[in-house]
């Protein structure tokens, strides 16, 4: 089984953000950036995933990482490595993209590695926008459990355990699926020093949006 999970670069969540000195956006100059902190529950369940495969002596997962965004944005897709990705890709823009158009290039790359489940952070803490897990099963047709504070695969079906007003809900999907991770679904690991050298050597593919065939 082949999982695909989607990671952000943003401001570190410990910077103190300011504006620019003309109002016009967040002055990004000397500002430490990380992966987003959903982002890293999502790889961390990606791996916790893998090793339970490998546990229970079924073929191994195969964990792609996927991040859009500026050239900078390996810096995080070598992390998500690190943590135990076995591969990565970049798909490079400069632009503010939107969610919509986000959710447009994850698509693409779902149509081109045909992953048997997507996992992605609930929340960029940027924008807070919540909105592209949703548009991408929107997109692809695939089955939606979001907030999930607990996943397990069963075979050809998932089921997630998602926070809801009330309380909890679980949910059966059918495989391929995409879900979209809650604060409680884990505690993510630190990268080991072995394993941050190791990452540098993994692979990853640069792409373009025009290479993708999505205008944004």
């Amino acid at each position: 089984m082949k999982v695909l999970v989607s990671v952000k670069r943003v401001i570190d969540y410990n910077v103190k953000v300011r504006a620019k000195a003309d109002n016009s956006g967040v002055d990004l100059a000397n500002v430490k950036m990380s992966m987003n902190p959903f982002c890293e529950i999502a790889v961390e369940e990606a791996v916790r995933l893998k090793e339970r495969s490998i546990k229970e002596g079924r073929v191994a997962t195969e964990i792609v990482v996927v991040s859009i965004g500026p050239t900078t944005a390996q810096e995080q897709l070598r992390t998500a490595m690190a943590l135990g990705a076995d591969r990565a890709i970049l798909v490079e823009s400069a632009e503010e993209l939107t969610s919509l158009a986000v959710a447009k290039l994850l698509k693409a790359v779902v149509d081109k590695e045909q992953p048997q489940l997507v996992i992605l952070g609930k929340q960029a803490i940027d924008s807070d926008n919540n909105q592209t897990g949703q548009m991408l099963a929107a997109l692809t047709g695939y089955g939606q459990g979001t907030f999930a504070s607990k996943v397990e695969v069963n075979g050809d079906s998932v089921a997630v355990t998602r926070e809801i007003d009330g309380g909890a809900q679980t949910v059966s999907l059918k495989l391929p699926a995409i879900v979209t991770t809650d604060l409680r679904l884990n505690e993510p690991r630190y990268a080991s020093l072995p394993n941050i050298m190791k990452a540098k050597k993994k692979p990853l593919e640069v792409l373009t949006p025009d290479a993708l065939g999505v205008s944004t």
